[in-house]
C-alpha cells in the first residue's frame, strides 16, 4: 500500500493513516472467490456478486477501520487517544532493528500503544505529565522522521504561545 502519510509544511500539521499493508488487503480480497466458490451450486450470477460485494466490503473495512495518526491544535492524536503536546518530551525516531527493538523487548508495559504490522518505523515519544501513569507513546508511523518533527513543531508553538 502507498504511502498515506500527509506533511502541511505551513500549519506543522500532520496525519497519517496507519493502512493495512498490500498483502493484508491481498488476503481480504481472496475472500471474494471463495465466497463465490461456496455459493456457485446455489446460482453462478448471485455467487459472483455475492462474491464480489464481500471482498470489496472486507477491504473496505480494512481500510476505513485503520487509525489515524495526527498531530493538530496542539494534540497529538494516535487512533482514538489524545494528548496535549505539552505533556509530552522530545520524540524519539526508530528504524530497522532500533524499531523491532522498541516494538519488542524494550516496550515499556505501561507505555501507551499503537503498533501496526508491516510499518517498521516507530515513534516513542516520552509523558512528562507526573499526574499520568502512562510513561510513553509508542506509535508505528511509515513517516517516522514527520511525525517526530510535527511533534516538536507542536510543541514549540505551543510553548511560544504561553510566553
Amino acid at each position: 500500500m502507498q504511502n498515506s502519510a500527509r506533511h502541511a509544511g505551513a500549519t506543522g500539521g500532520y496525519r497519517e493513516r496507519l493502512g493495512p499493508s498490500l498483502w493484508i488487503l491481498v488476503a481480504a480480497a481472496l475472500a471474494a472467490p471463495m465466497v463465490a466458490l461456496v455459493l456457485t451450486p446455489v446460482d453462478t450470477t448471485i455467487a459472483l456478486v455475492i462474491g464480489v460485494a464481500v471482498g470489496v466490503l472486507l477491504v473496505g473495512i480494512l481500510i476505513g477501520a485503520a487509525p489515524v495518526v495526527e498531530v493538530r491544535d496542539g494534540e497529538l492524536r494516535a487512533g482514538r487517544a489524545h494528548i496535549g503536546v505539552e505533556f509530552l518530551g522530545a520524540p524519539a525516531v526508530h528504524t530497522g532493528e532500533e524499531a523491532r527493538h522498541a516494538r519488542g523487548a524494550g516496550l515499556d508495559p505501561r507505555s501507551w500503544h499503537l503498533i501496526r504490522g508491516g510499518i517498521d518505523g516507530v515513534v516513542v515519544v516520552p509523558v512528562t505529565d507526573t499526574d499520568d501513569p502512562t510513561t510513553a507513546w509508542v506509535i508505528s508511523s511509515r513517516t517516522p522522521d514527520r511525525l517526530a518533527a510535527a511533534v516538536r513543531r507542536a510543541q514549540l508553538r505551543r510553548s511560544t504561545q504561553s510566553r
